[in-house]
């Protein structure tokens, strides 16, 4: 199964890269993140015209998340137990559903848009804290009731787990991303029993790259989106990669997809 995740940056405006995206690459299952559109906006004749079934949350123009597979995508759950409310909302960041039962590799699927956190003194800084320690309890939770499940976080996660994840650690001094208590919110996943499992292929490389001050030209980006999995699932991953030629050209995202192989 070759598996993937892209935070697009409006699956409207990048409707036609992305059915590209998975004719070329061969993807059987796609996570998507950030459509900023609402379920009426989407657009399913188009995907289902490709040969893939999807599934979506979305409320408006920011956020929203979605699964879409050839191989089969059901029983479809939008947000976790206990997920952190903002403006009174829980918003569209976080989609699951079981992929994989038509070529006989099933797993458990998150597509996921960790809130980006803002400025350290934000209000929506301790929201992604907070919005990461809930998704964590109900993953520990799923593990303990289950040590075999096969499960994958993927997604943009917002954080730059390393010092090599950013292109400078000068510039992202006293920032979001790379703060210590983001990067102790992305080590709990391992506590938990998940491994990141992309940079064992792929040990330097950048995911995304701001549309400014020619941030993809100067390669002054940082690596933000990973596939996560559960020790069972982990060890049928055979391959990854980071497909960086998608930020070139007229239309790009600002991020770029990553791919796995699953045996």
């Amino acid at each position: 199964m070759r598996l993937a995740t892209w935070n697009v940056n409006s699956i409207r405006a990048r409707l036609d890269r992305v059915l590209d995206f998975l004719q070329l690459d061969d993807i059987d299952v796609l996570a998507m993140q950030e459509l900023k559109c609402k379920p009426d906006q989407f657009p399913f004749e188009a995907f289902h015209a490709a040969g893939y079934e999807v599934e979506m949350v979305g409320y408006n123009q920011w956020n929203g998340v979605a699964i879409c597979s050839r191989v089969g995508l059901s029983q479809a759950t939008v947000a976790f137990p206990g997920a952190p409310r903002w403006n009174d909302q829980v918003e569209a960041r976080a989609l699951c559903a079981r992929v994989g039962e038509q070529c006989g590799t099933p797993l458990w699927l998150w597509s996921l848009y960790v809130p980006n956190g803002r400025e350290l003194d934000h209000p929506h800084y301790e929201y992604k804290l907070s919005w990461l320690s809930a998704l964590q309890a109900h993953l520990d939770t799923t593990l303990k009731a289950d040590t075999d499940a096969q499960i994958a976080l993927v997604g943009d996660f917002n954080i730059a787990p390393e010092d090599d994840d950013v292109w400078s650690l000068e510039y992202f001094a006293e920032k979001t991303h790379v703060s210590a208590p983001e990067r102790a919110a992305f080590a709990r996943f391992g506590t938990l029993g998940f491994q990141e499992v992309t940079r064992k292929y792929v040990p330097q490389q950048y995911t995304y790259w701001d549309y400014q001050r020619l941030r993809f030209p100067k390669n002054e980006g940082m690596r933000i989106d990973f596939v996560l999995t559960s020790p069972a699932l982990g060890q049928r991953v055979r391959a990854a990669s980071i497909e960086r030629d998608e930020r070139k050209g007229k239309g790009a995202s600002d991020h770029v997809p990553v791919i796995v192989e699953i045996d």
